[in-house]
């Protein structure tokens, strides 16, 4: 689970109430609780994200939610570093074939098939046209995804709005003591919490997360190519790592021993 994610969620929502209750005690948490206000910002975002995108894609987005909460982390670069390097010094002395069974180890699917094509004979120009092929359809995958959140960001705190309008038409149109307008205004706004706090709280920022995993991933992709090809051409091990390290911060280059070859 992504801890950073739970957390900032966890920690706004424990301050909120923290505040509704040193301002005006236990009961003031009853004046934020509208079933109709749920219905109208959840409900109306939900029914706009379907006029805007096809359903298909729209049933997609717990997957998405998912890959937010409960992915933590990138992949540990370093390691797919240090594991072409030693490729490339089995494949200088025993030959490509000699790595057929240590691809069948590799964790990284990405990595294992743009491998095995190199032991499998293809050129340079063919193994690029693929890995880059299938880093196209993750663009566009990821693409999606973080444009559905950047909806839901945009329809949530219109929809607030919309709840918070009706609940004054409603409220203008039937009160008859005026006493009872402050008790029922609160009930009308809080429809503009929901649709607030969802969008700047939750699908904004899960929309930015995304976007930043996507970044992340891609990169792992692109050391990926870059090693395949590399390894390909046959370059010298020292070669290899120094070209790679080049896409590593500073920390993570010195947890990768030098080849010295």
């Amino acid at each position: 689970m992504d801890i950073a994610t739970v957390t900032g969620i966890i920690v706004f929502l424990g301050l909120a109430v923290g505040a509704i209750v040193l301002q005006q005690g236990v009961a003031a948490l009853g004046l934020f609780w509208s079933v109709e206000g749920i219905m109208v910002v959840i409900g109306g975002t939900l029914c706009a994200l379907l006029v805007n995108y096809p359903l298909r894609q729209v049933l997609g987005v717990s997957k998405v939610l998912r890959k937010v909460l409960f992915t933590s982390g990138s992949e540990d670069t370093t390691e797919i570093v240090s594991t072409f390097v030693d490729f490339t010094k089995k494949a200088r002395t025993e030959g490509l074939l000699a790595l057929e069974g240590d691809v069948k180890n590799v964790k990284n699917d990405f990595m294992r098939r743009g491998t095995q094509l190199v032991i499998d004979g293809f050129d340079s120009q063919f193994i690029s046209s693929m890995l880059d092929t299938e880093i196209g359809f993750i663009r566009e995958r990821h693409k999606v995804g973080q444009e559905i959140f950047n909806s839901l960001g945009t329809y949530s705190p219109a929809f607030g709005i919309i709840g918070t309008v009706l609940g004054m038409i409603l409220l203008l149109s039937s009160v008859k003591n005026p006493e009872e307008v402050p008790g029922r205004m609160a009930m009308a706004l809080s429809s503009a919490f929901y649709g607030l706090t969802a969008g700047y709280l939750l699908f904004y920022p899960m929309a930015g997360k995304l976007r930043r995993r996507s970044e992340e991933e891609l990169l792992v992709k692109e050391i990926v190519i870059r090693g395949v090809l590399l390894l390909q051409s046959g370059v010298s091990p020292i070669i290899m790592e120094q070209n790679l390290k080049a896409y590593l911060e500073p920390a993570q280059r010195l947890a990768i021993k030098s080849t010295g070859k």
